[in-house]
């Protein structure tokens, strides 16, 4: 199996594919993300809210690969938010990591009294090499346009609540324009479309799961993935991408599937 990587705005390699570890705590999360890396997982998304950094720190630790092989990414949590509180956050999370740098790290919320300072620290974070990568999650299009009135980077990557179920065509677009990395979280929905007769039809087609369906059709249209598992059988699973392709016309049938339908709240309520 391989990990296709996609190139960030600042010429850094990421790979398009990881494990998101959200609502994992203590031994779960710690085993998960061994497990995954053993799989070939090298993309491994936590964050300060997650409060699981130390465990994905010591599985990354202990995993025996080059620190370099493997892509980690943390945000700053909302309560952290600020020019100086960014600043010590970052460092607190890069020491429960055990890590030397962190490749990438993300504005978590676009919470409106602070999303300003908040870049302002993580441009300084990037300037000065701390961190590889600097990006924001949650930002749908009017954040992004805000954004670009004071930055002086413009963000490597934009996490946000994507699937075929919340297509977000303008918001994509206007992401590879600016040359942002679009990241899906919860692209599989949590599971609660799997039983749609139509995503059923195109699984049995080219005999692969919903899941998988899913996580191919947003590899192929460039959209890093990382869906979130702690089961052994569906890490794998998730993972068994890379030995098929997607038509044309099924992509944009995937892309019509789109309900705006989501399982997170809808970032608009921060604007």
């Amino acid at each position: 199996m391989t990990n296709p990587t996609t190139l960030l705005n600042n010429g850094i390699e990421m790979p398009l594919l990881g494990l998101g570890v959200y609502d994992m705590y203590h031994q779960e999360a710690e085993r998960t993300v061994s497990q995954a890396l053993e799989i070939g997982y090298r993309l491994i998304d936590t964050a300060a809210m997650y409060r699981n950094e130390a465990e994905v720190g010591r599985a990354i630790g202990a995993s025996g690969l080059p620190r370099h092989d493997i892509f980690v990414t943390t945000k700053v949590h909302d309560a952290d938010q600020g020019y100086d509180t960014t600043l010590r956050a970052f460092e607190v999370s890069r020491q429960k990591l055990n890590v030397d740098y962190i490749d990438l790290y993300l504005i978590h919320w676009p919470l409106k009294a602070s999303r300003k300072a908040t870049w302002q620290a993580l441009e300084r974070l990037a300037t000065e090499k701390q961190v590889r990568a600097i990006g924001v999650a949650n930002y749908l299009g009017p954040f992004l346009h805000q954004l670009a009135e004071y930055a002086t980077l413009v963000p490597a990557v934009n996490q946000v609540e994507f699937s075929p179920y919340l297509f977000l065509a303008d918001l994509l677009a206007q992401c590879q324009q600016q040359q942002i990395v679009l990241q899906a979280y919860s692209p599989l929905v949590r599971g609660q479309r799997f039983g749609d007769p139509k995503l059923l039809a195109l699984a049995q087609r080219y005999g692969k799961t919903p899941a998988q369906i899913i996580i191919r059709w947003a590899i192929q249209l460039g959209v890093s993935t990382i869906p979130k598992t702690a089961q052994l059988a569906r890490l794998q699973e998730n993972f068994a991408v890379w030995d098929f392709h997607l038509s044309d016309q099924d992509m944009r049938q995937l892309a019509g599937f789109n309900e705006d339908f989501r399982v997170v709240d809808d970032p608009m309520t921060l604007f």
